[in-house]
């Protein structure tokens, strides 16, 4: 059986991004980055080398995402597994500032279709994003829209747009799973949100 990929995400210079220290080892060419030292004892958020598996994306999203290799023990958690070594196998060149902001624009966007009046600075928000994310507007228009958004959020509690004008895929992401009704629709959301950023990363969305 081929393992499923499992996944990093790091910095711009392969430095921790969520939590923890140091650099990774890039992959130089073809060639796997090297593996990073050993650590015996593993504890969840505190020792180990913190992996992603498809699923687990979602939660963990930053500037870099990495195809990524664990070996030794290793510890199943509910939104990551840690391993006792690792080592970086290729970036996904796929993640970028564009795809960032075409996602998190998607999960806004799908955030907004709940609500019965949704706010028309954070609906005109998500259009600058996507129009900046494909060249077609400028940086002060996605300013001011994401100005008149925040504050459109402020007052009605909805940040989904504000975190799409400001490219914070993650942070849409938790938004837009977060007006979910109950724990089925928001795993629901989850699902969706996984399918929707492989999307993006298979290079399936232009």
């Amino acid at each position: 059986m081929i393992p499923k990929p499992l996944y990093k995400v790091l910095s711009d210079d392969a430095s921790a991004y969520h939590g923890g220290n140091g650099k990774w080892h890039k992959p130089r060419g073809k060639r796997p980055g090297k593996w990073m030292s050993h650590i015996e004892e593993l504890k969840p958020c505190k020792s180990g080398y913190h992996l992603c598996r498809r699923q687990d994306l979602v939660y963990w999203l930053g500037p870099t995402i990495w195809i990524a290799e664990g070996k030794g023990e290793q510890i199943e958690c509910d939104n990551k597994t840690v391993w006792q070594q690792a080592r970086l196998i290729r970036r996904l060149t796929t993640w970028n500032e564009r795809t960032a902001r075409l996602f998190a624009c998607d999960c806004a966007e799908r955030a907004l279709g709940r609500l019965a009046n949704p706010h028309e600075a954070s609906v005109h928000a998500i259009d600058v994003a996507r129009r900046f994310a494909h060249g077609a507007a400028t940086q002060e228009e996605l300013g001011a829209a994401n100005f008149a958004a925040n504050s459109a959020a402020y007052y009605a509690a909805n940040y989904a747009a504000y975190s799409a004008a400001d490219s914070a895929a993650y942070s849409a992401a938790y938004n837009a799973a977060d007006t979910a009704a109950n724990y089925a629709a928001y795993n629901a959301e989850r699902d969706w949100q996984t399918e929707r950023l492989f999307e993006y990363l298979d290079g399936c969305i232009p």
